[in-house]
């Protein structure tokens, strides 16, 4: 990383669109005084910067060494301001804070009635976007100013008071144990990716049932029953459960569809839901129901009435492109999807201090993937090497050890023999540094070693050999995990049956297409 990305100020300005800076100046301008301040000088001239460079703002003169540092967080806090009072940064949540705000001051000038008020008003706010956090900080307050100021005309008034902190405060309890455990399962699933074996099944679910809330769904407000079906959605996924990530990912979405002024309350959580229904649809193989889904996503998020800001553009550009991928997987349509590559790319440069390096080295791997499928060996070298020689990538084990796969894989398909042998203890290693190394891995790396020595008369009944060896491990619950990141079965049918690995998933899709009735018409 660059550090001009490091430089959180710089970075901060950069993000500004041009009505924001325009704001901004307005904002400082309002004061005779601030018209030729420091900060607006420094602002200005990190605004013409392309990259950050300190020693071209020593040189103006305007501002010491020693007094850099503090000017610069005078501007980082300005410049936030600016933003908190911009229309077009403000939400419901950021409304309730403001009420909040406003009776505090109120109450502190000792005008408890118009206080009250206030926060009358905005715990109903918070009631109806479920904002229970918001509305027993709100309550906690009306207790204080109660405390000082007792409303004669409600005798009932403690009471109320009491009923609504218990009420807020136990649901807050429950929305919390389970957002806590919906975090630490995502954590898991990001950094290791699914069980391996019935170990880690057992600890996995011994975790996640010793720390489900004992509940009765029916009482839960918006916000938990968010949590509890993210919860199973994680748990399901660790567990290749794909059939019930499907449901409760369906859930997930179907509550903000029963409840659509949620949507611009949590666009984010309304994002994630969709990503995750459409990557369950997309794992049990369901082209028809991924297509109809992904087309309603995006017809909603590009909709007017769905909230704009930085931080949902780059997540919708996340969500859009990976289901695109998807898609084309699906489809077999390998050549088709190659045109979003291009602009995928410009896209990553464009959000690069938005989205961090995992999810970049997921599009490389997809892109691989993309080329792979075309037979354009050498392209799907290349950004399967990216992923390889990023030695900062901590997470998804899994996503590293299967790129060394396909790695070689597309090595044999290249004609690239010379090094093959090198490729070959280099995944090795890999794999048994990494715990990876499974039967449909050593199966491969197997067949690789020994392909040199078969004569090209003999290649066929080889790799239906290999078919038949793998074709067992389809169904198995941890071995089937390597053809979720690799559809090496259709590899091999494509050489058996001399056709492109496209034709052969394209046939298989059409197939599924073509079925009365899917495995989640039952559900």
């Amino acid at each position: 990383m660059t550090n001009d990305q490091k430089e959180n100020l710089f970075v901060l300005i950069k993000s500004l669109s041009k009505s924001e800076k325009r704001q901004f100046k307005l904002y400082v301008g309002r004061m005779d005084s601030n018209q030729d301040s420091k900060f607006l000088i420094l602002f200005n001239l990190l605004d013409k910067m392309d990259v950050y460079d300190e020693k071209i703002i020593l040189k103006k003169g305007f501002v010491s060494k020693q007094q850099l540092s503090n000017l610069k967080a005078h501007l980082y806090k300005q410049v936030l301001v600016s933003l908190r009072i911009n229309p077009s940064q403000r939400n419901k949540r950021m409304l309730i804070r403001e009420q909040l705000d406003f009776a505090t001051v109120l109450y502190q000038k000792g005008l408890y009635n118009q206080s009250l008020k206030i926060l009358d008003r905005a715990k109903a706010i918070a009631v109806k976007l479920d904002e229970k956090y918001a509305a027993f900080e709100i309550v906690e307050l009306e207790k204080v100013i109660e405390s000082q100021y007792i409303t004669r005309s409600m005798s009932n008034r403690a009471q109320e008071l009491v009923r609504d902190a218990t009420y807020f405060n136990n649901h807050n309890h429950i929305s919390s144990q389970l957002s806590n455990l919906s975090l630490q399962l995502y954590e898991r699933l990001i950094k290791t990716g699914y069980t391996k074996s019935d170990q880690e099944y057992k600890e996995v679910t011994e975790f996640f049932n010793d720390r489900l809330p004992d509940l009765n769904f029916e009482d839960l407000g918006f916000r938990e029953k968010l949590w509890f079906f993210k919860a199973h959605v994680w748990y399901s996924l660790l567990t290749q459960d794909f059939l019930s990530s499907y449901r409760y990912s369906a859930k997930w979405v179907a509550l903000f569809d029963n409840n659509p002024d949620m949507i611009s309350s949590h666009p984010v959580f309304y994002l994630q839901g969709n990503n995750y229904l459409l990557e369950s649809t997309a794992l049990i193989k369901y082209p028809i129901k991924f297509k109809e889904i992904l087309n309603k996503m995006l017809q909603i998020i590009n909709s007017e009435h769905f909230p704009k800001n930085d931080n949902l553009s780059s997540l919708a550009f996340l969500y859009e492109y990976n289901n695109l991928f998807n898609f084309y997987f699906l489809e077999g349509k390998f050549i088709e999807g190659q045109d979003i590559i291009a602009p995928l790319l410009v896209k990553i440069e464009f959000y690069k201090n938005q989205i961090d390096e995992h999810h970049i080295m997921m599009f490389y791997y997809k892109i691989a993937c993309l080329y792979f499928g075309s037979n354009d060996f050498e392209n799907a070298i290349i950004y399967l090497n990216k992923i390889v020689e990023n030695k900062k990538l901590k997470m998804r084990e899994d996503l590293l050890c299967f790129t060394r796969l396909l790695n070689l894989i597309a090595h044999y398909e290249a004609g690239n023999d010379y090094h093959i042998d090198e490729h070959i203890r280099d995944t090795y290693k890999f794999l048994l540094k990494m715990g990876e190394l499974h039967e449909v891995q050593k199966s491969l790396i197997r067949f690789v070693r020994k392909l040199g020595s078969i004569y090209p008369s003999e290649l066929k009944e080889a790799f239906k050999d290999l078919h038949k060896e793998l074709k067992q491990y389809e169904q198995d619950p941890y071995e089937r995990r390597a053809f979720l990141y690799l559809d090496i079965l259709s590899w091999l049918e494509s050489k058996i049956e001399n056709k492109t690995v496209a034709e052969i998933i394209h046939s298989k899709a059409n197939i599924i297409n073509r079925k009365d009735k899917h495995p989640t018409e039952s559900l």
